[in-house]
């Protein structure tokens, strides 16, 4: 695609069948004007973050290739969430689908509503593991590493790999 970036969402769901959230989410990234899925990396389950008394998650994330703007791209993002049946509740709280731009090129920005790279990725394993696996060049705009980012993390978030017959794939 031509004026394409490459950018990176991260994927995450712990309501309902949550691996069929993550398919289906991965095919309307697919269908999204001027994109096109590369690739998606495993799926990981982990512990809820922030507010804890909630289902496990699972997450991956999706690499892209897109012709959108990034304030374009998160709208999309928040349509193909309403479209799963997601509903805000509270903060860190349980969701049908969760769709979190992550890295948009190599672009840094911060507007309302909008921050790239994403301002708390280098706090989540269960972003940067599945990012690590599609992106193990990247470097945080402090210079570290994506696997120093992870190991900086420890053993304080639980995350576990799932077998590859899990792993989401578009669906074309």
């Amino acid at each position: 695609m031509n004026n394409s970036i490459r950018c990176y969402v991260g994927l995450g769901s712990n309501l309902g069948d949550r691996v069929e959230n993550l398919r289906r989410a991965v095919a309307l990234l697919g269908e999204m004007p001027g994109t096109r899925v590369i690739r998606t990396s495993a799926v990981y389950e982990t512990a809820p973050w922030g507010y804890v008394d909630q289902p496990a998650f699972l997450n991956a994330v999706a690499e892209l290739e897109t012709t959108l703007g990034a304030i374009q791209l998160v709208s999309v993002l928040q349509s193909i969430e309403l479209a799963l049946g997601r509903t805000r509740t509270f903060r860190w709280g349980p969701r049908e689908i969760d769709l979190d731009l992550l890295l948009y090129g190599e672009s840094m920005m911060a507007r309302r509503g909008l921050s790239v790279p994403h301002t708390s990725m280098a706090e989540r394993a269960f972003v940067l593991a599945p990012l690590a696996e599609l992106r193990p060049d990247y470097r945080a705009p402090n210079g570290e590493s994506v696997a120093r980012l992870l190991e900086r993390l420890g053993r304080g978030q639980d995350i576990k790999r799932l077998a590859d017959s899990l792993v989401v794939s578009p669906v074309r």
